[in-house]
């Protein structure tokens, strides 16, 4: 499945390259096609319809580089390859996605348990001191969520410069595959601060877009540049905030409240459902990366 193309006349200017077959694999095929998709849904208008369908394109993108890191092919160019940058830069790479994405599940976990308490406090007592400190104590822990957020979206810019996948590899195949690994983890972690932008409730202005930091590593291919814009995240702190620091007309901005914590907790569920799928599955790529390189 490995075996040299007779047109590659150029596999004796790299002793260890490996030579793929002359035309793609279904897999690449079909992975570039998710990789597409993925970019290109930055077209939708609803904030979280828009996170969503993000999350359901990276899925769909991952359960496929995931069975395209068990080919043999695959395999093969990783152990031919295992003293080059891009191999180094991949594993690289694989715990970079997972240390973003744990970040955005603990965000996520975080705010569902607040949530979670003060509803409970709201139905238990419907008003009084215990909800207002129960409030209090929920947009503290905010605070504490985008905090977190914010030192994990500077690392995720810091680390752009070092997505870059460099090789001396000659065949034009091994090139194509190594393009498409890196085109994906770039599109991962575009996906990745668009839901951490979410969850925090932030908006940024296009220059702080991910749009310029993925300049930064695939200027032509990737520009994935979408920021939350009044995500149900958002809205719970304004009516966290009315309900605290407006004096008058407390039943309704409980009521106004307790309808916003409803929406943020169905939120949540789909969104922890979704990392939590997604973090499963790079820990098993990251394990198949390592199980071929220590063959």
């Amino acid at each position: 499945m490995a075996a040299s193309s007779p047109l590659n006349t150029k596999s004796n200017f790299h002793g260890r390259s490996i030579s793929l077959p002359s035309r793609p694999h279904p897999l690449i095929l079909k992975c570039n096609q998710h990789l597409e998709t993925l970019l290109k849904s930055s077209n939708e208008t609803s904030s979280s319809s828009l996170l969503f369908h993000k999350i359901d394109g990276l899925r769909d993108l991952i359960k496929c580089v995931e069975n395209l890191i068990q080919l043999p092919l695959t395999q093969d160019a990783l152990i031919h390859e295992h003293q080059e940058n891009w191999v180094s830069n991949l594993l690289d790479g694989s715990l970079r996605l997972l240390d973003v994405c744990s970040s955005a599940k603990d965000a996520v976990i975080h705010t569902k348990e607040c949530t979670r308490e003060l509803q409970s406090i709201i139905r238990r007592r419907g008003g009084g001191t215990e909800v207002t400190a129960e409030a209090k104590k929920f947009l503290t822990s905010r605070k504490v969520v985008k905090k977190a957020i914010s030192k994990a979206l500077t690392n995720l810019k810091g680390n752009a410069k070092n997505c870059n996948i460099i090789s001396t590899n000659e065949d034009h195949q091994t090139l194509s595959l190594i393009k498409l690994l890196q085109d994906v983890e770039v599109a991962i972690l575009s996906t990745f601060q668009t839901t951490l932008e979410f969850i925090s409730g932030t908006t940024h202005s296009k220059s702080n877009s991910w749009g310029s930091i993925s300049k930064l590593i695939q200027p032509k291919r990737v520009a994935c540049s979408l920021v939350a814009d009044e995500s149900e995240f958002a809205q719970v702190d304004v009516a966290l905030q009315s309900f605290l620091f407006t004096k008058t007309r407390k039943l309704e901005g409980i009521n106004d409240l307790q309808n916003h914590l409803e929406k943020t907790e169905s939120c949540i569920q789909d969104l922890e459902e979704g990392l939590e799928f997604v973090f499963r599955r790079l820990i098993k790529i990251r394990v198949s990366l390592l199980n071929t390189l220590n063959k």
